[in-house]
C-alpha cells in the first residue's frame, strides 16, 4: 500500500474540529493550485470563482477559498446548478430559450465573499500547503 493522502501536523491536542477545518481549508488549496495552474497555461489571469455545488453552502470555505485566491468568489442563489443545467439543456433543445447567451443571463449572485487575507499570511499558508503536499509525494514505487 501507499499513501494516497495524508494529514501532517497532528499533536496529541488534536481533535475531530481540526481535521474537519484541514479537510475544508485542503479544497480551498486545491482548486487555488488549479487556478494558477490554468493562469499559467493559458496566461489569462482569472479575476473571479463562479462556486456552486454542496461545498459552496459552507461560508467558512467561500470565505477562505476567497482569501487563499486573492480573488472574488460569487455564488449562485440557485446552487445545485447540475440539475439546472440539464433543465437548460433541455429547454434549449425545444426552443424555451433561444441561446445560451440567453440563459446566461438569468444567473443570479446571492454572495460575494471578498478576499479580506494580508498578502504575507496567504503567501505562508500557501507555502505551508505545498510543503505539507511535498511530505504526501513519492510513497508509491
Amino acid at each position: 500500500m501507499y499513501a494516497r493522502g495524508c494529514i501532517v501536523g497532528l499533536t496529541r491536542g488534536t481533535k475531530r474540529e481540526h481535521i474537519i477545518r484541514a479537510a475544508q481549508e485542503s479544497i480551498a488549496y486545491q482548486s487555488a493550485d488549479l487556478v494558477a495552474a490554468m493562469e499559467k497555461d493559458t496566461g489569462i489571469p482569472i479575476r473571479e470563482l463562479k462556486v456552486d455545488g454542496g461545498a459552496s453552502r459552507d461560508r467558512f470555505l467561500m470565505q477562505f477559498q476567497a482569501d487563499i485566491l486573492d480573488k472574488a468568489v460569487r455564488r449562485p442563489h440557485i446552487r445545485e446548478t447540475t440539475a439546472l443545467g440539464a433543465a437548460y439543456l433541455a429547454g434549449l433543445a425545444v426552443g424555451v430559450w433561444k441561446s445560451t447567451e440567453e440563459i446566461s443571463q438569468s444567473w443570479n449572485c446571492d454572495v460575494t465573499f471578498a478576499p479580506d487575507m494580508e498578502a504575507e499570511k496567504r503567501d505562508a499558508l500557501l507555502a505551508g500547503w505545498h510543503k505539507a503536499v511535498g511530505r504526501s509525494q513519492g510513497w508509491a514505487k
